[in-house]
């Protein structure tokens, strides 16, 4: 077993959970209830951990973790449906609901 991820905040926690199962990893996570030691403990010490159950997957589950935490800025873009300008960030035109990836004008 790996320690793969750490974060103060659960949901953050969660969510890399999440996202390495999706990709059929196991993991757990230990330290899910240790805020109560907080005090007593480091509180480093006290928050949750990803951790994975096969030494093999920690790459891939490293991986993941990583990717997830990384901000992604990307260009605006412009939907051919509307003429909005819309932030890299939205999938969707705001405007007019059209999907980004079949609906992009290049900036």
């Amino acid at each position: 077993m790996k320690l793969v991820f750490s974060n103060e905040n659960h949901f953050i926690v969660n969510n890399v959970k999440n996202l390495i199962e999706a990709q059929s990893i196991q993991v757990f996570i230990k330290n899910e209830f240790a805020q109560g030691a907080l005090g007593e403990t480091a509180a480093f010490d006290c928050w949750p951990e990803v951790w994975v159950f096969d030494d093999a997957d920690f790459e891939q589950a490293e991986a993941i973790a990583n990717e997830s935490q990384s901000e992604k800025s990307g260009a605006d873009w412009v939907c051919k449906n509307c003429n909005e300008t819309n932030a890299s960030s939205f999938d969707i035109c705001w405007r007019c609901q059209c999907d980004k990836a079949t609906n992009v004008n290049d900036q």
